[in-house]
């Protein structure tokens, strides 16, 4: 068995797929002819086959790599196994991403496949010239790009970055199909986005396992599953989540599960449900009767015929090898039923809101309006951004986790630790989910009262938090040569990029020259009109206050730290060059973003609200710069009496050794100058 299940498995996995996606383009009608511009039947059918195993190969890709990242040792025959198998599945993604980018031309143009010079002028143009095109270009090439890496880098800490490389290929994949134009358009890009990382993860690791069963031995097999087991089951809940957001959007009312789209959407929730079933009796049952088995010196391989082996165990690699082939015939309907989907028609019509759209402010947002901002609304009105929705849930999961591992062995943590860090992820939910990201697109000052939770507020209450401290306390260190959270977040702290960044000074000089980098340049802009953009913003201003604040007032270990007073007088200059800057918005008489907020024709006066947006750019830093400047000053006193007290305990244990020495070394000054 554990042999065949290297053919059964993905067997059982492309075949379920395949039959899925036959049977959802038929439900569907995904492959039926057009009345206008046919493109034949074999593009109708092979689009939707070819992405299919597009994402099969990417999940094959990313899922090989974060198995060697964070489960595998480099150490080990598994490690090299594991990045053959990822140079495999982006050589395969290579040539199915082409592939479907030339289906796409063909589907959209109804052109007939042609070697003429002609044909290939009108392939290039799209290729290059249109979004669609440039997007499968773009696939093409990263996963032609990730084959050549993943034969040619075995270094541990360089397959990080390798890693989102692969990640970053399907992007381009997010941002095509029903997310490109659907009415919530940044909601419909990042559930689409989390659901195909994190299937790609979730699917991939067990591709991995199978793959890698061969060289994983007795004692090595349960470890690897249990680091599996974990990272799947983040990815389950993500997937879940993510796949609900997008099915809210397409369907709206639950009557439309009756639709054809709504059918394959109950195929895909049946099928993630069966998934999670199986994935409880891995946890529960047999990786943990494995390691006990481990553990009791047994021999999980089923016995050689003819020969008998005493205590046999109840459990063997058996059944865990035909959960496998379920649950990868699960996965394989789940992707065929996500591929058909892909090309069928969705209840809620995607350009609704542009063809109902009366306001200017409606045409530049692509969303309806919401309520007048009254300052109740702020708090009342949600628009959840699901990326930082789950960082901010993980981030307070995974940290009470670790208090209460520390407790449980006898450990103490402060309280207060814990407060301002589950606070700091509550505000930094609320600033990306609630009233703040529903009115930042229409209003300035929302925007840049937002942008200052992000770089002032937040990380005043995160940074005592001190997560890494705790992290380095509560994660089990590994043995093994692999790298988990421990290892990974430590080697992030010590490095030579982390010592750069978190050098007081250039800590400073990023935190306020980003400010005026950012408005004054076109990365404004960007992060209006692309989604990525605004998450990229997000993360910048809260990265830059972090490491800001940790300069002044971190737990955590740095490589550097000024002495107080020169952190106070950095504090200091640094807010006077940051209310500069909100002064200058203040009394600006120009539009920073004339064609987006000049434009949005929605009754306000956009340069009044700009100059509104100045003024709490210059005040709202007073409050946590008091904040700092009070916590500065407690803990330099609180380090004068650590000092002191220790001192006083030196001269306890040495009898005042130092001061009488000193005393000494005065009186022979004195006695030679007497003589003199």
């Amino acid at each position: 068995m554990p042999r065949s299940v290297r053919v059964l498995g993905p067997a059982a996995l492309l075949v379920v797929a395949l039959f899925a996606v036959v049977a959802g383009l038929v439900v569907g009608g995904g492959a039926a002819p057009l009345l206008i511009q046919d493109p034949g039947p074999a593009v109708r059918w092979g689009l939707p086959i070819a992405k299919l195993l597009v994402n099969v190969s990417a999940a094959g890709v990313i899922g090989s790599l974060v198995l060697a990242v964070w489960a595998l040792s480099p150490e080990k025959r598994e490690f090299d196994r594991a990045l053959d198998l990822a140079a495999a599945s982006a050589a395969v993604m290579t040539v199915a991403a082409a592939a479907t980018g030339l289906f796409t031309f063909l589907d959209v143009t109804g052109e007939q496949l042609d070697a003429g010079e002609a044909f290939g002028m009108k392939l290039g143009q799209f290729l290059t010239a249109i979004p669609l095109g440039q997007a499968w270009l773009t696939t093409t090439l990263v996963a032609a790009a990730v084959t050549v890496l993943c034969f040619a880098v075995r270094n541990h800490t360089a397959l990080v970055f390798v890693t989102l490389l692969a990640v970053a290929s399907l992007v381009p994949l997010a941002q095509q199909g029903h997310a490109a134009g659907a009415a919530g358009h940044a909601a419909a890009v990042t559930a689409l986005g989390l659901h195909l990382v994190f299937a790609a993860v979730w699917l991939g690791g067990l591709i991995a396992i199978v793959v890698l069963q061969p060289v994983l031995d007795d004692k090595r097999l349960p470890v690897v599953l249990a680091r599996y087991s974990t990272v799947a089951l983040i990815a389950f809940i993500v997937v879940a989540v993510s796949g609900y957001a997008s099915a809210a959007l397409r369907i709206g009312d639950w009557p439309q599960l009756l639709t054809p789209y709504g059918a394959l959407v109950v195929v895909k929730v049946f099928a993630l449900v069966g998934l999670g079933l199986l994935g409880a009796i891995w946890r529960r049952f047999i990786i943990g009767r494995m390691s006990q088995q481990v553990a009791s010196g047994l021999d999980t391989r089923p016995p050689a015929s003819g020969a008998t082996r005493p205590a046999a165990p109840a459990v063997t690699r058996r059944p865990l090898w035909l959960i496998v082939i379920v649950e990868l015939a699960f996965m394989g309907l789940a992707s065929g039923a996500a591929a058909a989907l892909a090309r069928t028609a969705t209840p809620v019509s995607e350009d609704a809101v542009g063809s109902l759209a009366r306001t200017p402010a409606e045409i530049l947002t692509g969303v309806p309006l919401p309520p007048w901002p009254e300052i109740s609304r702020y708090f009342t009105e949600w628009n959840p951004d699901l990326l930082w929705l789950l960082a901010c849930g993980f981030g307070i999961f995974f940290y009470l986790a670790g208090v209460r591992r520390l407790r449980r062995r006898g450990d103490t943590w402060p309280v207060y630790r814990t407060v301002l860090w589950v606070s700091g992820l509550l505000l930094l939910a609320w600033v990306t989910s609630g009233g703040i990201n529903v009115y930042e697109q229409y209003l300035f000052s929302a925007h840049m009262f937002g942008h200052m939770l992000l770089t002032m507020a937040i990380p005043v209450l995160l940074v005592p938090g001190a997560p890494v401290t705790l992290a380095a306390r509560a994660i089990h260190p590994r043995k093994d040569g692999s790298r988990g959270g421990r290892e990974w977040i430590l080697l992030a702290v010590h490095s030579k990029v982390a010592s750069i960044l978190a050098n007081p000074i250039v800590a400073a000089v990023l935190f306020a020259g980003s400010l005026w980098v950012f408005y004054y340049s076109p990365l404004f802009r960007w992060t209006m009109l692309d989604h990525t953009g605004h998450v990229w913003m997000v993360a910048h201003f809260l990265i830059t206050g972090y490491l800001f604040v940790q300069s002044l007032i971190g737990i955590d270990p740095v490589p550097y730290r000024l002495p107080y007073p020169f952190r106070l007088v950095l504090l200091l200059g640094t807010m006077a060059f940051h209310a500069f800057f909100g002064l200058a918005i203040m009394m600006g008489t120009g539009l920073l973003l004339a064609d987006w907020y000049g434009a949005m024709g929605w009754g306000t006066d956009a340069l009044v609200d700009q100059q509104l947006g100045g003024g709490i750019a210059w005040s709202i830093g007073e409050i946590p710069t008091v904040a700092l400047a009070i916590t500065v000053a407690v803990q330099w006193s609180r380090s004068d009496e650590k000092e002191s007290k220790r001192r006083d305990r030196h001269a306890d244990r040495t009898g005042d050794a130092e001061l009488e020495e000193y005393n000494a070394r005065l009186a022979a000054i004195a006695a030679r100058d007497a003589q003199r």
